[in-house]
């Protein structure tokens, strides 16, 4: 391993990251414990990626340990800033500069049956190392404040206990025990993400313990909650390089995704739409609003399947009420809105019908509609949809609109606005006066 390891770790974080690791090793060294980069920091340092995430593991912090995490935390950030706690699990975590900074004691784990939570206690090093999911996330560096002639130095040794280090260069992932996946299924969706974004495979004895735990029925002791949680991690990591196609057809190919649900898969249909998805969401081509990329996710991968088994995939994956309806009813929404844009030309056309999607449906349906149709969709997400009309509801309103003729002017004004046929108030509010005219003229 590369000399200086632990400060390059340090090195390739932001400023105001760095300076919060700074300020952890510092109380570290004040409060006698000692803090190990653990796991992705580790791997992705040793790859020669950039380093996005802090984690990092407290060592002595003793029989009670959130009292020294919390110390830690407020060294970093004020008392008056949110902590996100997990007394269960002996984690904290807190954000700076939008970057979040997860801590943890070393822990020991054990699993009572197939798919359950673990039960956690207070462990060693080795203990914590070897309780983790693959090799590869194995590794620590510790970062211990040291005097040496007078001068601090930062520990730059990785802590290897299972050849992570080899299954690094051999792009492998290889869980640490045969039973792995039994105790926690989720691994698997979790090693689709890792193999899609490192371009990793299965270890061959993986591929095989896999298979065991999908004959013995661990994937049925897994709530939904769980499992949906982990989709959304692999459509929120897109911006990490996460190909949201090539990750599920590896569960696809190791028979997880019927595992889950009999009939599930990943269509030959859903690859390219995928694809284009997992580019928008890493590089959106306009701002979003409250976008929900895992809920984009679902409805392109489980729109080319029938209505039934898209109801029974969400229902597994504990997706309920109007979400719910939303990603089952997609593939009817979808042909129903390019047939409208395909059949009408012009700007203020695409506005009645684009903005009728929320925004998970509309980078849905820009990453499953035709190219000219894309090219629509970006022009009014990024220009259309928030450019302001020369009048307001109100000042129809004012005007003596009422109910849905007053609806109808103000849609049927936007439309001409986006068009080009109306410039400035006047002209608005002359036309929605033409529309009233001729709406009480039909109704003579």
């Amino acid at each position: 391993m590369s000399a200086g390891l632990a400060t390059d770790i340090t090195a390739l974080l932001p400023d105001a990251q760095r300076e919060a690791v700074a300020l952890l090793t510092e109380a570290a060294d004040d409060a006698n414990v000692t803090l190990y980069w653990v796991g992705g920091p580790v791997r992705d340092a040793l790859l020669g990626r950039s380093v996005t995430d802090i984690d990092l593991l407290v060592a002595g912090a003793g029989d009670q340990p959130m009292g020294v995490l919390q110390k830690l935390a407020r060294s970093v950030v004020g008392a008056d800033a949110p902590l996100r706690e997990n007394a269960r699990f002996f984690t904290l975590s807190f954000v700076v500069d939008d970057l979040r900074v997860d801590v943890a004691a070393l822990r020991n784990e054990h699993y009572e049956g197939m798919g359950a939570l673990p039960k956690v206690e207070v462990g060693t090093l080795e203990q914590d190392l070897l309780r983790r999911d693959f090799t590869v996330n194995a590794l620590a560096v510790p970062l211990i404040s040291t005097e040496a002639d007078g001068e601090e130095s930062i520990a730059d040794s990785v802590i290897d206990l299972v050849e992570g280090c080899a299954d690094l260069e051999a792009r492998t992932l290889r869980v640490l025990h045969p039973r792995s996946f039994h105790d926690d299924p989720t691994r698997a969706l979790r090693a689709a993400r890792f193999a899609a974004r490192l371009e990793f495979k299965l270890a061959r004895t993986t591929r095989t313990q896999l298979r065991d735990a999908i004959r013995d029925g661990a994937f049925g002791g897994v709530s939904g909650d769980r499992l949906r949680r982990e989709f959304e991690k692999l459509f929120a990591e897109t911006a990490k390089g996460v190909d949201p196609a090539a990750a599920l057809k590896r569960l696809d190919d190791w028979h997880v995704l019927g595992a889950l649900e009999p009939g599930l898969e990943l269509r030959r249909e859903a690859r390219a739409p995928l694809r284009r998805l997992g580019q928008a969401l890493a590089d959106p081509p306009w701002r979003p609003r409250n976008h929900r990329p895992w809920v984009s996710g679902l409805c392109v991968w489980l729109r080319p399947l029938g209505p039934a088994l898209r109801k029974r995939s969400v229902q597994r994956l504990s997706v309920r009420g109007e979400v719910a309806e939303r990603i089952v009813n997609f593939d009817r929404t979808l042909r129903r809105a390019t047939k409208s844009l395909e059949g009408t030309r012009g700007r203020g056309a695409a506005d009645r019908v684009l903005s009728t999607l929320d925004e998970d449906q509309l980078f849905a349906f820009y990453a499953s509609c035709s190219a000219p149709l894309r090219r629509r969709v970006i022009r009014w997400a990024a220009e259309d949809r928030e450019r302001r009309l020369p009048i307001t509801g109100r000042d129809l309103s004012a005007a003596g609109f009422e109910g849905p003729l007053l609806g109808d002017a103000l849609a049927r004004v936007r439309a001409a606005y986006l068009d080009g046929e109306v410039a400035n108030r006047e002209e608005a509010m002359a036309l929605a006066r033409e529309i009233a005219r001729r709406g009480r003229a039909r109704k003579r």
